[in-house]
């Protein structure tokens, strides 16, 4: 598989997130077979059908990968840079050690400054973000340590490969907290979702009202959303706001 780098440094910070994924011995990443500024190879993976039983597999997996941690909230991957990307969105991995007050200077509030500054999201329909954001502390549930997440865990980087073994691709590699891969994976649906969570759960369950918390962990991916696509991804963005105010 050959893959071309859209910006300075995309191409460098995938492969120090696959490289750092893969050496965690959990969830499997394609083996990337050379690269430079420009262009990345990796091994091709056959992809066949979703399986329960692999979707079960993959949530044990993907509990061990969180649990081989990171050296704090946005810390980024061995050798990878700290301007970093999702999908196509710059992301700035700076690390910190308090994820309420992480999560909210570094992931929420930079891509709601853009939003609202492009428009697509109006300065008074931001104010419910902003006030998730001051009360971070109370919703964020008990502390944990920084986990080792992909950080990109949509459906579409999931590959249900023929081998019985999922394989993880296009990482946004940072240290976080776990339940933002879970509250991702759960965000445009996965295939036999419940049963990847019902493995994760056996493996390292989760905090009490883990299940009331996604949409506050939603707000990145889908604030990412709203500055890289635009107006149509801004209502579903503030009921995820709403909803973790009122949880």
């Amino acid at each position: 598989m050959v893959k071309r780098g859209g910006a300075p440094g995309a191409v460098r910070a995938e492969v120090a997130g696959l490289r750092w994924l893969g050496a965690a011995g959990a969830v499997r990443v394609p083996e990337v077979l050379g690269h430079d500024e420009r262009w990345m190879v990796t091994e091709r993976v056959p992809t066949g059908q979703p399986d329960g039983a692999a979707a079960l597999r993959f949530g044990h997996a993907l509990a061990a990968l969180h649990a081989a941690g990171a050296p704090a909230f946005g810390a980024p991957p061995p050798g990878g840079p700290q301007e970093a990307y999702i999908g196509l969105a710059p992301m700035r991995n700076t690390p910190g050690h308090d994820w309420p007050g992480w999560y909210a200077e570094h992931r929420v509030l930079p891509y709601l400054r853009g939003a609202v500054d492009a428009g697509t999201i109006r300065p008074g329909e931001a104010a419910v973000i902003e006030r998730v954001c001051a009360r971070l502390p109370d919703l964020a549930g008990p502390a944990e340590p920084p986990a080792r997440l992909h950080g990109d865990l949509w459906n579409g980087n999931v590959l249900w490969a023929t081998d019985g073994a999922v394989r993880i691709i296009d990482p946004a590699a940072h240290g976080g907290h776990r339940e933002t891969d879970l509250a991702m994976l759960q965000l445009f649906g996965c295939p036999h979702l419940e049963r990847v969570l019902a493995g994760y759960q056996e493996a390292a369950p989760l905090a009490d009202g883990w299940r009331r918390r996604v949409g506050l962990h939603q707000l990145f991916p889908l604030l990412v959303h709203v500055v890289l696509f635009g107006r149509g991804y801004a209502e579903q963005t503030l009921a995820a706001a709403r909803g973790a105010l009122t949880e």
